[in-house]
């Protein structure tokens, strides 16, 4: 599962983090070097960059160098492009980021350390949606309010947002928006060599739902010619929050187990009849590895695999890097909500916050902020040219340009924020075995009912210890 979690918190979005550095030692790495070859902005777009400043708060540097410690660099690396919240830092604060390496089996141990030693990074990634409440709890994390107005005009939208990470009154996270943890990606080539209907159109005609989405997999299920219509990672948790329900929710600032809610237990009963047809790849026949080597996409590409969920990062790449999803140039990688269930009106996605925390006693508090700033003045008045580097660098096409805005309104409309990576690592552990507990392949999975009778008790029991510590701090 290590694997998992290497592969999930690397490229997100192109405004954010475009390109990751190799899980390595927790030393800084040359800034100047990791960017020498990215893709720069052409005049075009360096002009909408240069107007889109103009929007920015006022704000003097004493110190343009800002540290972000992670297990990949936000500094473009060769072949990605340079998104324009950096290049706007850049230009208008000669805003440099030191990268300080570390691993995603160390990232914490490596962050406590330096907070210890008075050496703290400035800023560490929120998106990986395991820093919060547990950073918090810990003082490894800040709260924001000192440095950020989350009540300005200019983060007014994702006012919203920041209120699902707050801890004794602060905010914990600047966020830049809701984002996808996961999207339904397909091959075109599969969907119609198979005669099914198009799921993107399904979407779109509000018919992409439990039902349709069942029907396709145990359609195209066959063990014997290697045909599995789920793999990956993923889908565990990806299916369940289509209901609507995270498994471990937050409620007035304490956290909730919600294995018990009816949505829940429904999701999960629909997941448990469909693997009793084994439509997801046979993982402990590989040694508990996906099809493929080991690079996300697997089977996709070779028209084995129906569906993988899986972040938008895994398609924001260069043809290249995405061919185990099939070939983009000729239009077969496609991707949609994940389906509804069949009585709700809405597509809930499961989300994460593409944001930031601050680190306890970092040293450039404001520089983050200067950061932030630019990175959200992009979002909202420089989007176009992400998706000028999406058709150009990426050869999107408009479909998926168009699959992807839907997507954004729907996450920040409809979020499912599930908080069970960010309690403690007791907790992450048991959540492993409870997402893929109805779909466990190798003949093992099991129902709801007898997951929650073996697993809520224990649970519950982690999210008591972890709300006395909250409480504890609040006092």
């Amino acid at each position: 599962m290590v694997k998992m979690k290497r592969l999930m918190a690397g490229v997100f979005a192109l405004t954010m983090c475009v390109g990751m550095a190799a899980c390595g030692s927790s030393e800084g790495s040359d800034t100047e070097a990791s960017s020498a070859n990215a893709i720069e902005l052409n005049e075009d777009q360096q002009a909408v960059v240069d107007e889109a400043a103009n929007k920015l708060p006022e704000l003097t540097l004493e110190n343009n160098t800002i540290k972000w410690m992670a297990h990949y660099d936000i500094n473009p690396g060769d072949g990605n492009v340079t998104p324009p919240g950096l290049q706007m830092f850049k230009d208008t604060y000669d805003g440099k980021i030191e990268f300080v390496q570390t691993t995603w089996d160390n990232r914490y141990t490596d962050l406590a350390k330096l907070v210890m030693a008075n050496d703290s990074p400035d800023f560490f990634p929120a998106s990986d949606m395991d820093g919060f409440p547990k950073g918090a709890i810990k003082a490894m994390f800040e709260p924001v309010d000192e440095f950020v107005d989350l009540n300005s005009d200019l983060w007014a939208d994702v006012k919203a947002t920041s209120e699902s990470f707050v801890f004794n009154g602060g905010h914990y996270v600047i966020p830049i928006k809701s984002a996808p943890n996961f999207v339904c990606v397909y091959n075109t080539k599969t969907i119609e060599d198979h005669g099914y209907d198009d799921p993107a159109e399904l979407y779109y005609n509000d018919e992409w739902t439990w039902s349709k989405f069942t029907e396709m997999c145990l359609d195209f299920v066959d063990a014997d010619n290697d045909l599995y219509a789920l793999d990956g990672y993923w889908y565990g948790q990806a299916l369940n929050d289509t209901c609507g329900v995270p498994l471990i929710g937050m409620k007035d600032g304490l956290l909730v187990n919600n294995m018990a809610d009816p949505a829940v237990s429904k999701v999960q009963e629909l997941m448990y009849n469909l693997q009793k047809n084994e439509v997801v790849f046979d993982r402990s026949s590989n040694n508990w590895s996906t099809r493929g080597d080991g690079t996300t996409g697997e089977g996709l590409g070779s028209y084995q695999t129906l569906f993988i969920p899986v972040g938008l990062w895994g398609i924001e790449n260069s043809p290249e890097a995405v061919k185990p999803f099939g070939d983009v140039e000729a239009g077969e990688i496609m991707f949609c909500p994940m389906p509804r269930m069949d009585d709700s009106d809405k597509y809930y996605v499961s989300a994460r916050v593409e944001g930031y925390h601050i680190v306890k006693n970092a040293p450039n508090p404001m520089g983050v902020v200067a950061y932030m700033n630019c990175l959200k003045v992009c979002d909202t008045e420089a989007s176009e040219i992400t998706e000028q580097q999406l058709r150009d660098d990426y050869k999107w096409n408009d479909d998926m340009i168009k699959m992807r805005d839907e997507i954004y309104q729907l996450v920040n409309t409809n979020p499912v924020y599930d908080f069970e990576h960010g309690v403690s690592n007791e907790m992450e552990s048991m959540m492993q075995t409870v997402n893929q507990y109805t779909m466990m392949t190798g003949g093992g999975a099991g129902t709801w009912t007898a997951c929650v009778e073996e697993n809520k008790t224990a649970v519950d029991y982690l999210i008591k210890e972890a709300n006395e510590s909250i409480g504890a701090a609040a006092e």
